[in-house]
């Protein structure tokens, strides 16, 4: 009981979702009040329950957000900056900002997810850049450059740039970026937040090491993905 009671506490409700929660719970008791009080029988007040109450706490599973910290040394290391599954572990061309190959790690996150975001190394945030387009299905490989996202540039202690880039998914709508240009990041430190399904890509140098394999679940801040040289 103890041991539950620990884990409970390292879990909080994001802030993204605070406003949302509050609303809908607020609006489903008056509605839930209005079905009671307006019907002589209670079935369609316990249909709406089920419903819309089995609705309310999915969503308060998905604003769900660990309190994590990464046990150990980060020097040289890449942590995952979400929880998800590796979809993607390859050598890629990126034209935008390398213009060379780079190793390539992608998570996908499920709805069923947590949707916070971490910083997946150690150093300083050279830029953050958006940019609006489609709303393909988050695994596919367009996604990647086609889907509306959010670049940020971080260079590690040892002055290797390190591409993250978060991804909207066909659901997800609205990508929220916490890093600033300019401002140092730790490994521990929430980069942002993506809702509903999505995916986030790490672009690393050739000469780094990948941990993970494909189809590998992942625990954001926790999950070492790659070793740098």
């Amino acid at each position: 009981m103890g041991e539950r009671i620990k884990k409970l506490k390292k879990i909080r409700i994001h802030r993204e979702g605070t406003n949302e929660l509050l609303l809908s719970a607020l609006a489903l008791a008056c509605i839930g009040s209005l079905l009671w009080y307006s019907f002589s029988t209670t079935i369609p007040f316990w249909l709406f329950v089920i419903v819309f109450g089995s609705a309310w706490m999915m969503a308060l599973n998905f604003y769900r957000c660990p309190i994590r910290y990464y046990n150990g040394d980060t020097d040289k290391l890449v942590v995952a900056p979400a929880d998800g599954k590796i979809v993607v572990v390859e050598e890629a061309e990126e034209n935008e900002y390398f213009h060379d190959k780079r190793l390539m790690i992608s998570i996908f996150m499920s709805p069923l997810n947590v949707h916070a975001n971490w910083f997946p190394v150690d150093g300083k945030v050279k830029f953050v850049h958006h940019q609006n387009g489609n709303y393909h299905k988050a695994w596919l490989p367009k996604a990647s450059e086609e889907n509306e996202h959010s670049d940020i540039m971080i260079t590690t202690t040892d002055g290797e740039d390190i591409l993250v880039r978060q991804i909207a998914g066909a659901m997800a709508r609205r990508i929220v970026t916490y890093a600033k240009e300019g401002e140092e990041c730790y490994i521990d430190e929430h980069l942002g937040f993506i809702k509903l399904g999505s995916r986030v890509d790490v672009y690393l140098p050739l000469t780094a090491k990948a941990c993970v394999t494909m189809g590998q679940p992942t625990t954001g801040d926790q999950t070492v993905i790659a070793k740098l040289k």
